[in-house]
């Protein structure tokens, strides 16, 4: 059974950070890329990094460059996202998602095979 779990979000002040996890099982992680995406209240659901199978290739996107940082570890399954220097704007419901990196001829994947349920981050003074 393919499980994506997505955890370490909470509620932190302007200019704080928060470390997300995404521990996944039931697929050959080493096989996939790995992406975040968020979706703020009234907003569409956006991709704002994605990590290659082989970490050679990442994405970010341009709302968190420089601030986000991601991360995986082949040997846990697990996929990281350290957040830095967090804006009211950076609040919303934080997702991952598996990409099979044999099927994708696009960067960042075009399309997910696999999605976690999602955490909540709230950034507020």
């Amino acid at each position: 059974q393919v499980q994506l779990v997505e955890s370490g979000g909470g509620s932190v002040q302007p200019g704080g950070s928060l470390r997300l996890s995404c521990a996944t099982s039931g697929f050959t992680f080493e096989h996939y890329d790995i992406g975040w995406f968020r979706q703020a209240p009234g907003k569409e659901r956006e991709e704002i990094s994605c990590i290659s199978n082989g970490e050679r290739d990442i994405y970010y996107a341009d709302s968190v460059k420089g601030r986000f940082t991601i991360s995986r570890d082949n040997a846990k399954n697990t996929v990281y996202l350290q957040m830095n220097s967090l804006k009211s704007e950076d609040t919303g419901v934080y997702y991952c998602a598996a990409a099979d990196d044999y099927y994708s001829d696009h960067w960042p994947p075009l399309d997910y095979d696999y999605w976690g349920q999602g955490t909540q981050v709230t950034v507020s003074s």
